[in-house]
């Protein structure tokens, strides 16, 4: 039986949540089963060698190298070895923007052409489209067209051939926010909107701004410079054989794919990323706020259905999903809020995903073109939940919560909802009147008793949260959902019998 005003019942993933098994597994424990997905996935997809790491609580809780960093030498892949990341470049882009915004230098919504002048003579596709804003660009709605092929083979543009481009205008796929399409262009203007708004290249203003304050100190974008002895070599898979990819130098198109990073470098940025989550009254850090770091993952616009990537994606539940800015943002009925991104290049494939709700992060960088271990990252992060490794931080109880809970305790153990008065938002018992409330309230306890005693309360944020009541023949589950009024007061009250389990 439920009760109350109509909203959705939430309490599963953070609140009331079983696991079979017992006591949670250690990572360690776990670590054969991990090695086994990213052995399966080098054997499967022909690389050469890979790293793969996972960080937690603030570290870098596990990392291994498998392979060869070069088929010539056989040097092993180690935590130190250096990758490009291709396409997960674009997050360090997206914040080098949003860090710009936030110094003043720029603003979201600016027009492009402001921070390019080239593009002021575009031609639009349709009398009207709306010019291109920075955050068209962050997110993909800019109206060009999807570009992977060729744009990760322009990487060796240099800044003058990039400029001539841009000067000659560009066909546009479809009109300007109107749809996501994904686009290295994009981004590669994006680089020289920061190198414009910074007055200094892209590469020093992201290496001055994020790559030395996190003491990433082994990253660059200058692959030429990279020790040999470190220098995961890229190759693809033609004819049953390896063949190396050119080892393209450092250019106009860096800022959509061109960063170099080791294991060891790329664990401190997620750790960093992923300490801006929950939001707080700790002193920032870092060097970017955390509320800047946290909007990246609004993902905004164009919201589709899709399944979760990896071995479960055929059975678990669909992901509602968007593009953020610099990261494709997803809803996970059990990972929760998943920040994710591939990196798909002439020579390497990389991924990550992070989840924020629980302070993790799983990346994998490989040495052959656009094998994006994505599904044996995605796998890992499932056996994780599955193995009761991911726990969110509690929220807090707020006193207004707990104040409403209290009475709503009361109310039920009274049978109406006296002790509820004064307490009640004024739609309240416009969805039931008093009367009903005393009869369901009457039904309820007919069938599973008096409650005594009850569960530790599973807040939502500091104005709802999810209960349990342990009943004399049964359980109850609730919702509790303050009103926005000054005192709080309760807009809605939900009861749900606990079916027993078969």
């Amino acid at each position: 039986m439920e009760t109350g005003s109509c909203f959705r019942f939430r309490a599963g993933r953070r609140g009331f949540r079983s696991r079979a098994g017992g006591a949670p597994a250690s990572l360690d424990r776990l670590a054969p089963e991990i090695d086994a997905l990213f052995a399966r996935y080098q054997a499967d997809q022909h690389v050469p060698g890979l790293v793969y790491g996972v960080v937690k609580d603030g570290r870098l809780a596990y990392v291994k190298g498998v392979g060869v960093q070069n088929i010539s030498d056989k040097r092993p892949v180690t935590a130190d070895s250096l990758f490009r990341i291709a396409s997960m470049t674009k997050a360090f882009t997206a914040l080098a923007i949003l860090k710009l915004r936030d110094d003043g230098k720029l603003r979201l919504d600016d027009l492009a052409e402001e921070h390019i002048p080239e593009m002021k003579r575009w031609s639009y596709p349709t009398k009207d489209s709306p010019r291109i804003r920075i955050r068209d660009l962050l997110q993909h709605v800019a109206g060009f067209v999807t570009d992977d092929p060729w744009g990760d083979r322009q990487q060796v543009l240099s800044q003058d051939a990039f400029t001539k481009m841009i000067a000659a205008g560009v066909p546009f796929s479809r009109g300007p926010q109107s749809s996501h399409e994904y686009s290295n262009f994009g981004y590669a203007l994006l680089g020289r909107i920061v190198t414009n708004a910074s007055g200094m290249p892209y590469t020093d203003y992201v290496r001055q701004t994020i790559l030395t304050p996190l003491g990433m100190t082994s990253s660059g974008f200058d692959v030429t410079k990279a020790p040999k002895t470190r220098y995961a070599l890229g190759y693809r898979w033609e004819n049953e054989r390896w063949s190396p990819e050119p080892e393209m130098i450092d250019g106009a198109f860096n800022a959509m794919g061109g960063l170099q990073v080791s294991a060891n470098d790329y664990a401190k940025w997620v750790a960093f990323l992923l300490s801006a989550w929950p939001a707080r009254d700790d002193p920032d850090t870092g060097p970017i706020r955390r509320s800047t770091v946290r909007e990246v993952s609004q993902g905004l616009n164009f919201v589709s259905v899709m399944n979760r990537i990896g071995a479960s994606g055929a059975t678990t539940c669909k992901q509602a999903a968007a593009y953020g800015m610099g990261w494709r943002v997803a809803q996970d009925c059990e990972l929760g809020l998943t920040l994710a991104h591939g990196g798909g290049y002439p020579g390497y494939g990389s991924h990550v995903m992070l989840m924020p709700d629980y302070g993790v992060g799983i990346f994998a960088f490989a040495n052959r073109t656009y094998a994006g271990p994505s599904a044996p990252a995605w796998d890992t992060a499932v056996a994780m939940d599955k193995a009761g490794l991911l726990e969110a931080p509690a929220i807090p109880v707020s006193p207004a919560v707990a104040e409403a809970y209290a009475a709503a305790k009361a109310a039920y153990a009274a049978g109406d909802l006296g002790p509820l008065q004064g307490r009640l938002a004024m739609n309240f018992l416009m969805y039931r009147s008093a009367e009903n409330w005393t009869a369901e309230l009457a039904k309820l306890k007919a069938e599973v008793g008096a409650c005594p005693s009850d569960e530790p309360l599973a807040p939502m944020g500091a104005m709802s949260t999810a209960f349990r009541l342990n009943c004399d023949k049964g359980k109850l589950d609730g919702l509790l959902l303050l009103a926005p009024t000054t005192p709080a007061t309760v807009q809605a009250l939900r009861f749900r019998v606990v079916l027993p389990e078969k």
